[in-house]
């Protein structure tokens, strides 16, 4: 029969004796807490512990954890713990208690920092050619989507694709216009103050035309896209895969790529080029604002002098880009949305992942077509 837990603590010269009694149990955890935590400062001061266990009635693991822990308390401090009085019962439980955590842990020998940096280089190259096969073999069996859906136009998801228009499309041009405006009035705000020093104001214009039409204009929007709509179709798809919908959908017979991700990426790669359209506006008309309310110079000396300074070359190049970088966009939301694990975590790491690495490729694109166009002339 369970009785209440007591602890009897006597000090005599150099000598602390403690005898517990009754149920030590999980059931009284909060009266042994008490107990023992009320003769800590007395072990502390002893030269030596003798726990007399010839009372207790009831022991179980949290019982003899509690009277292993004064007992080491005890040694800690140079002291002498003894246990006696342990019955037969109960003896195989306390030799347990008293071998957990007796072993230091072993000590971790210190890596060689140039294994360590060849390690972290081999792990870069082994990741980077995982990710290059996953992006080619997402774009492989996108084209073959459209390939199959070229030779039956009927099998496209037409309302799929419209929808996604809209969204990608539609619903943001309104953060690509404000986006793009601010900065075109930036970059005229900041030319019309140094260009003023050397009395060449007019060249804003041509700073503002160029920069926007061949590479800030489609940039600009294409990091935009890979923030708010690249991130919305890899975590659509990767819940989708964690609710098994995908598996559904080929378990039906029905291929994926064909029916989730050739219209999302279809989408993209017809909306991003009217919104770099767009944004350039945006972008030209607010460095034409500022230019007339902070340089003086008026919208038909602005616009003439635009049409002097930009070609139509200009704005083909950035025009020329958009779809490419779209696609570069889509393929990585859409891969990255197809490699979440099952968990939110994976969720949320590989949403981040697929902004961060779309983000990277579109400025790496714009610089490859960059040295493109300079060795072609345009």
């Amino acid at each position: 029969m369970a009785t209440a837990p007591q602890l009897t603590a006597t000090a005599s010269g150099d000598v602390f004796e403690l005898r517990p009694g009754g149920s030590w149990t999980a059931a009284n955890v909060a009266t042994l807490e008490a107990l023992s935590g009320a003769v800590t400062a007395q072990l502390d001061r002893s030269k030596t512990m003798r726990l007399d266990m010839a009372g207790v009635r009831e022991l179980d693991t949290l019982g003899a954890w509690l009277f292993e822990k004064m007992s080491r308390r005890s040694i800690s401090h140079g002291h002498r713990a003894d246990v006696v009085g342990v019955a037969d019962n109960y003896a195989g439980l306390m030799e347990e208690v008293r071998r957990v955590n007796r072993q230091d842990p072993v000590p971790v020998p210190a890596p060689n920092p140039v294994l360590a940096g060849i390690s972290d280089v081999g792990r870069t190259a082994v990741g980077a050619t995982e990710d290059l096969t996953i992006f080619l073999q997402m774009l492989g069996s996108l084209f073959a989507a459209l390939f199959n859906v070229l030779r039956k136009p009927r099998s496209l998801r037409v309302t799929s694709l419209f929808y996604q228009l809209y969204r990608v499309g539609f619903q943001a041009i309104p953060i690509v216009v404000l986006i793009t405006f601010l900065i075109g009035a930036i970059i005229a705000q900041q030319g019309i103050f140094h260009f003023r020093k050397f009395g060449a104001d007019s060249y804003v214009v041509d700073m503002v035309g160029i920069l926007v039409l061949r590479e800030l204009g489609v940039l600009i929007v294409a990091i935009m896209v890979a923030g708010r709509s690249g991130s919305a179709y890899t975590a659509e798809l990767g819940s989708m895969k964690m609710r098994e919908e995908i598996d559904a959908l080929s378990t039906m017979g029905l291929d994926p790529v064909e029916v989730l991700i050739l219209p999302r990426i279809v989408a993209l790669v017809c909306a991003l080029p009217i919104l770099t359209f767009i944004g350039s506006m945006a972008a030209l008309y607010g460095g034409g604002l500022v230019a007339w309310f902070y340089g003086g110079m008026g919208p038909a000396i602005f616009i003439a002098r635009l049409h002097d300074a930009v070609s139509v070359t200009s704005f083909e190049v950035g025009m020329i880009k958009a779809p490419f970088m779209a696609l570069v966009i889509g393929v990585v939301a859409c891969s990255e949305g197809l490699q979440v694990k099952g968990s939110a975590e994976s969720l949320g790491k590989q949403t981040t992942t697929s902004v961060v690495k779309s983000i990277f490729l579109v400025i790496v694109l714009d610089g490859l077509f960059a040295i493109f166009f300079a060795s072609v002339g345009m």
